[in-house]
């Protein structure tokens, strides 16, 4: 195999046209530089210099390899560049699972702090629910997820990070809209509906766990929609539904929101201590800061 350090020397010998020039110029003696474009020409099988008492001239094998060596010794520093820029977060991609609204929040505050400082890096978002990301968590095909609860998943490192409150999604002529805030027990006789994908299956398993502690079985209706068509379907009075503070921002008309009262969702990072991803790594440590600044309160309950 040619030696990236043949084609240095073989560079630097073309470049200055003396093997002792060359010598000089890379700091090592000038022998080493005489044996190692010697096996580089053993290993072609062609001359590349002409040698002479005052120097060296290149053959024509040597003028048709000088092409070659120089655009090769470009793209490698080229990709040592790549790499280091990469090592430093300048560049590279993180794919995320998300499980909250990028609307507002800690999340959006992140990922609008993370560009600025990392402009290069791109981001790939992924939606799903909490055990899918887990899943391709340990299989690398994301680098981190943003998932509500408290759990420990095996294989990964957790942080809970921030927490942001519940809000019911009421439609405007619903009595309870003129109430500062909600309790469970305002909540025990609702209609609820929630979409079958995610976050669907988590607020209903929510939803039943909050009232069955009041010793009452909600009805809960799963609707084949997306989350703006769900909040259109409280709005005409098919249900109420919950929704967590980050995507309260967003107004569709006919529907209000109200907090329910002491009741907070955490919210964690969740990624493989074997994911090398220099970026991810990054992004972790910011949000590790932003947490620190804008710590609150934290639930105590998980879904």
């Amino acid at each position: 195999m040619i030696e990236f350090r043949q084609i240095r020397y073989f560079l630097s010998a073309a470049e200055h046209g003396s093997f002792r020039k060359a010598a000089l110029a890379l700091g090592i003696q000038e022998s080493a530089v005489s044996r190692r474009i010697r096996d580089l020409e053993d290993h072609l099988g062609a001359s590349l210099f002409q040698r002479h008492s005052g120097g060296v001239f290149l053959t024509l094998a040597g003028q048709q390899f000088l092409r070659r060596a120089r655009k090769a010794l470009r793209q490698i520093g080229q990709g040592a560049k790549d790499v280091a820029a990469i090592g430093r977060s300048e560049d590279g991609c993180i794919k995320m699972g998300i499980f909250s609204s990028l609307a507002s929040g800690f999340l959006s505050d992140l990922l609008r702090a993370f560009d600025k400082a990392h402009a290069r890096v791109r981001i790939e978002f992924i939606d799903g629910d909490p055990a899918d990301h887990v899943a391709a968590i340990r299989q690398f095909r994301l680098d981190v997820a943003f998932i509500t609860g408290t759990s420990e998943w095996s294989d990964c490192e957790t942080d809970q990070l921030w927490s942001e409150r519940v809000f019911v999604v009421l439609p405007c002529d619903h009595p309870y809209c003129g109430k500062r805030e909600l309790n469970w027990h305002d909540l025990a006789g609702e209609r609820f509906i929630v979409s079958d994908s995610a976050p669907g299956p988590e607020i209903h398993d929510y939803l039943v766990q909050r009232l069955a502690d009041l010793g009452h079985h909600p009805e809960i209706h799963a609707q084949c929609v997306g989350r703006d068509n769900l909040l259109s379907l409280v709005a005409v009075g098919r249900g109420l539904t919950l929704t967590s503070e980050a995507t309260t921002v967003a107004q569709i008309p006919g529907i209000t929101y109200r907090p329910v009262a002491n009741e907070l969702l955490p919210f964690c990072a969740v990624w493989s201590p074997r994911n090398d991803n220099p970026a991810c790594r990054r992004l972790l440590s910011l949000a590790r800061s932003m947490a620190r600044v804008n710590c609150g309160p934290r639930s105590a309950f998980q879904l």
